[in-house]
Formats: structure tokens, C-alpha cells, sequence
């Protein structure tokens, strides 16, 4: 389950889920737990983000790997739309974003910067109107395929 690192090393779950010291402190922990796991069944976490899903549109935020991406197509093959959400270096740093040697170089962070034909690319660089747009058009593909 979701809780399984937690409880595997003595973590607060609900502190490793904000931007916090915290969850800083253990990344990279984290990271190794979750290659380990995928390692020995790169299905791990997709079968977890599943389990008991039954509502006709779902989506599956922050996947990061082209494993998982592969997972989600061979099992659900074309009801899988893929969506980047793309921003300029500048956007992510006026948002605090600072690069870590180890973590953002990481699989886990650029695992899909390359490999994956992306059906949507949403650019969010900090025009609402912008986003709106590309948000809808999108929400429109789907409506069209319930």
C-alpha cells in the first residue's frame, strides 16, 4: 500500500506529502525504496493507483517513468491519454524550484523527458487564460469519450 514506506522505516506519512525539511530529508530514500520495488515489478505502483478504481475517467497524476506509462497502454491500451504539463526553467524558479544534483537528474524526476509520444502538452508558465484553454480543449476530448 501507499503507507508501506512509512511504516517500513518509521516515517509520518502526512509530513512526507508536503513541500517540507521533512520529505526532503528522506527523497532520496524514497527513491531508492521505489526503484527496489519496481525493480522487482515495474507494475508495483500502477496496480496499487488501480485497485478498486471503477469510475469511467480517472486520472493518474505524477507518473514519472516510462515503465509506468508502458504499464498503463498495455493494459488499458487506447483509453490511455498521456499529458505533460510543461514550464520554462525561469517559471519553475520564480516558483522556488531549485535544481539538486541527485534528485532532480533522477529518474524519477526526468525519467519521461524522453521516449513518450505525448498525446497533450499543457504549458503552464503562468497565463491563467492560456491554461484555461488548453485545460478545456482537453476536458472536451475526454467528455467525447465517455
Amino acid at each position: 500500500s501507499r503507507g508501506a514506506l512509512p511504516q517500513e522505516h518509521g516515517l509520518d506519512f502526512q509530513r512526507l506529502l508536503d513541500a517540507s525539511a521533512y520529505k526532503e530529508t528522506y527523497r532520496q530514500d524514497m527513491i531508492r525504496w521505489g526503484e527496489e520495488k519496481r525493480g522487482a515489478d515495474p507494475g508495483f505502483f500502477c496496480r496499487i493507483v488501480v485497485e478498486g478504481a471503477a469510475q469511467p475517467v480517472w486520472v493518474v497524476s505524477d507518473t514519472r517513468r516510462l515503465s509506468d506509462v508502458e504499464w498503463f497502454r498495455d493494459v488499458y491500451g487506447d483509453a490511455v491519454q498521456t499529458v505533460r504539463v510543461v514550464a520554462t526553467e525561469e517559471t519553475r524558479k520564480r516558483r522556488d524550484w531549485v535544481f539538486v544534483v541527485g534528485v532532480d537528474d533522477a529518474e524519477s524526476e526526468c525519467g519521461l523527458d524522453q521516449g513518450v509520444a505525448f498525446d497533450w502538452v499543457i504549458t503552464n508558465d503562468g497565463d491563467e487564460l492560456s491554461l484555461d484553454g488548453q485545460l478545456e480543449t482537453l476536458l472536451q476530448c475526454v467528455r467525447g469519450r465517455l
